[in-house]
């Protein structure tokens, strides 16, 4: 049983999800007045829109990022947008002109829900990394997410992933969330910096990987040993799995040790970011003491 428990999200909104607003057609608000109905989000533009400050400058910033194709944005935004710099110190040669707007009107052309800070950009997905490139020069720590989905937590679990120094990420194509709006947002700029690999079957990425040197070791409630106990200073893939089921069978088995957290709080469980967390803690501490890379 994985102790990485599934939050109630009954009360929580979906992002990411292309629903009409709550207020509905023809719905009154408190005072009385004739409300708009909530524009729908095109579901096909779900891995296209980023939004909020961190996120959207970080994109607007990465030269590997493709160009934006919108960018909508309060004026104090579109004046910082000129303030950007680049890498190199220049200014950025954002050639696309801002469409300027109140912040209602920005958050009529997103989600609901969607915590924009005044400034949105639709723009083309990054491209996957290549796992052979992982392959090639197997240092320090990876995270690999067996259908992780709620797009928070997985963005949460990026910005975890760079604040602690690994290497990359590993997600399955099918059973991952798009790598935008909600996720960009709350991994707020880290998924510009850390290469993703999207791979078909994480068990066959899982072999590819132990040939090339890494060691697999998988989070789960119910292992044996605490995950200090497992570590090593050899390159590492920490897999963490769904909240509610956690590691899938195939997965597990390909991991070369379990490893659970122990919580001396007497606290029921986790949920899967904040246990990715303190695992990318522990590991990079462990890694650092033996002064691996």
């Amino acid at each position: 049983m994985s102790s990485f428990r599934e939050r109630n999200d009954r009360h929580r909104p979906n992002f990411n999800s292309p629903q009409t607003g709550p207020a509905g057609p023809g719905r009154e608000d408190p005072h009385g007045k004739r409300r708009a109905p909530h524009k729908r989000f095109p579901a096909e533009d779900l891995d296209q829109w980023i939004w909020g400050w961190h996120a959207c400058e970080a994109a607007l910033c990465n030269p590997d990022r493709p160009a934006p194709k919108r960018i909508l944005a309060t004026p104090e935004r579109a004046e910082a947008i000129q303030r950007l710099r680049g890498a190199d110190g220049r200014p950025l040669a954002v050639d696309l002109k801002a469409e300027i707007m109140a912040n209602g009107d920005i958050a009529q052309a997103l989600p609901p829900g969607a915590v924009h800070q005044g400034l949105a950009i639709r723009t083309p997905p990054l491209e996957s990394a290549d796992l052979e490139a992982f392959c090639l020069a197997p240092q320090g720590l990876l995270v690999m997410l067996d259908c992780v989905t709620d797009p928070q937590n997985v963005g949460a679990i990026f910005r975890a992933a760079a604040a602690f120094g690994a290497k990359g990420v590993i997600l399955q194509d099918r059973r991952a969330p798009p790598l935008a709006g909600a996720l960009a947002k709350a991994a707020a700029g880290a998924l510009e910096r850390l290469p993703c690999a999207q791979v078909t079957n994480l068990s066959r990425a899982l072999d590819q990987l132990a040939e090339a040197g890494w060691r697999a070791v998988g989070l789960a409630g119910d292992a044996e040993r605490d995950l200090e106990a497992v570590l090593s200073d050899d390159p590492t893939v920490l897999v963490l799995g769904s909240e509610g089921d956690g590691l899938r069978r195939l997965v597990s088995e390909r991991c070369d040790s379990l490893a659970r957290i122990d919580m001396p709080g007497g606290f029921e469980s986790l949920n899967v970011a904040s246990a990715a967390s303190v695992a990318l803690y522990a590991a990079s501490r462990f890694m650092a003491r033996k002064g691996t890379p």
